[in-house]
């Protein structure tokens, strides 16, 4: 059994892509209502962790664990499946390239999960998606395709979109890299309005100011394994190892 204060737990997570070694006996909480980020170098098993947490890359080795619920159990094909969707309906995942479906409207893209998985009628659905748009400040634009909106109001879709799921938590792969500088304070702001309403997130980001502002705690991830975490100020302004150190001067010298 895992603790059940813990809203979410990764135990001595490993991954392995062959002979290479993504994830080192990484272990983790998240308290219900935190904000965690994760910072890092491209490469450094941030992206593998996040996807981890709902079994998208399965782990070579660990437990993953949702509200007292182990997510990777070891199961029959059949009762996989059934216990993996009922997972996944409580986590919502925003990607780095939107990922919404191109032959869809925002209203469809955003009402086709809760019409096939939840089972509730197109009115209800209806309702769901013009709730959700709103929230993201899409409303205006709920029957345009992703073809005609920018990349900031994709990604706002795609939020939407996971949010209409209901989730218990909700996953950012660096949601923004993806976007010019002037589109990503639009998809910022809404995960701010998500952090003042106390929804649990965890967040691959490389816009430290953005962590240093929103993220109850900061991980720095290195060459697979967390080397150092702690509250964004003390993190940012004071680290205590030298490959973090490291990495927030370089990081620094780039974006000047």
């Amino acid at each position: 059994m895992t603790d059940p204060s813990h809203f979410v737990e990764i135990r001595h997570a490993q991954k392995s892509f062959g002979a290479l070694e993504v994830l080192k006996d990484i272990s983790l909480t998240v308290e219900r209502g935190q904000i965690v980020g994760i910072i890092g170098s491209s490469g450094s098993g941030k992206s593998t962790l996040l996807r981890a947490i709902n079994d998208l890359d399965p782990l070579t080795g660990g437990e993953v664990w949702l509200d007292g619920v182990q997510v990777n159990q070891k199961l029959s094909h059949r009762k996989y499946e059934k216990h993996i969707n009922q997972m996944r309906q409580q986590v919502g995942m925003v990607f780095q390239h939107f990922n919404l479906f191109p032959h869809m409207t925002a209203r469809e893209n955003v009402t086709m999960a809760p019409l096939m998985l939840k089972g509730i009628s197109k009115e209800e659905a209806n309702t769901l998606a013009k709730e959700q748009l709103d929230k993201v400040g899409m409303l205006e634009r709920i029957d345009y395709y992703p073809s005609q909106l920018s990349g900031g109001q994709k990604q706002r879709v795609a939020i939407a979109r996971a949010l209409a799921m209901k989730p218990k938590l909700m996953l950012f792969d660096e949601a923004t890299s993806a976007l010019d500088p002037e589109l990503v304070e639009e998809v910022n702001l809404v995960m701010r309005k998500l952090a003042e309403e106390h929804m649990t997130m965890i967040i691959v980001t490389h816009e430290m100011d953005f962590a240093a502002s929103v993220c109850d705690r900061v991980l720095f991830m290195d060459q697979g394994v967390v080397v150092e975490e702690g509250p964004p100020d003390v993190l940012f302004r004071n680290p205590t190892q030298p490959r973090t150190r490291e990495f927030l001067r370089k990081h620094l010298e780039g974006a000047k």
